[in-house]
C-alpha cells in the first residue's frame, strides 16, 4: 500500500472523511503526545491534552488556513497553546507516576534510578528557561525536527532558530553545571 499525500489527506479531512482523519491521527498523534509529555511530565494530562488537540483540528480544519501552509507546524502550535493553557489554569506538579517508578526498578534498579535523575535534572533545569528557549530545545531534539520546521512551528526565520538553540543549549548547561555543583 502506498503512501497517500499528506495534501490529499487534508483535503479529506475537511470533509469530516474518517478515514483520512484516522490516517492524520496515525500520523502524528504519537509525535505531539511525545512533545506534551516532556512539557508536562504526566502521562494522563498528556493524552488528555493530545486529545484536545485532534479536537481543535476538528473545529478548526475547515475555518482556519494556517494548516495550509505547514500542517505539522499548525499542529504543534495548538499542541504548545494547549500547554500554556493548561499551567495558567492550574499549578502542576511533576513526579513520575508510581506505576512507572515500580516498572522501571524492576527491570534495571541502578540505571532507572540514573535515568530518573538525569531527566528530573534537565526537566527542572529546563523550567529555567525562556519559554520559547524550551520550546525549540524540545522541537530539535526531542522531536527531532529540522530547522526548518522549528522555524515554522515558532514563526521565526532559520537563522533566529540556530541563535536561539544556540543560547538555550547554553542556558541549559550553565543551569545543569550549577545544580551538579
Amino acid at each position: 500500500m502506498r503512501a497517500v499525500d499528506e495534501g490529499q489527506l487534508l483535503d479529506r479531512a475537511k470533509d469530516y472523511d474518517c478515514a483520512a482523519l484516522g490516517e492524520l491521527y496515525d500520523r502524528y498523534a504519537a509525535k505531539i503526545y511525545n512533545y506534551i509529555y516532556y512539557q508536562v511530565g504526566d502521562p494522563d494530562l498528556a493524552e488528555d491534552l493530545t486529545a484536545s488537540v485532534f479536537t481543535k483540528l476538528l473545529d478548526a480544519i475547515r475555518t482556519d488556513k494556517a494548516w495550509q501552509l505547514s500542517f505539522s507546524a499548525w499542529l504543534y502550535r495548538i499542541a504548545h497553546n494547549l500547554v500554556v493553557d493548561h499551567f495558567r489554569r492550574a499549578e502542576h506538579e511533576k513526579a513520575l507516576p508510581l506505576n512507572e517508578l515500580i516498572t522501571a526498578a524492576v527491570d534495571d534498579p541502578l540505571s532507572s534510578v540514573e535515568r530518573t535523575l538525569s531527566s528530573d535534572a534537565v526537566r527542572k533545569a529546563m523550567r529555567n528557561l525562556t519559554a520559547e528557549q524550551q520550546l525549540v530545545i524540545l522541537l530539535k531534539f526531542s522531536e527531532e525536527l529540522s530547522n526548518q520546521e522549528v522555524a515554522q512551528i515558532m514563526g521565526k526565520t532559520e537563522g533566529a532558530i540556530k541563535s536561539l538553540q544556540y543560547r538555550a543549549l547554553a542556558a541549559l548547561r550553565r543551569c545543569l553545571e550549577t545544580d551538579g555543583s
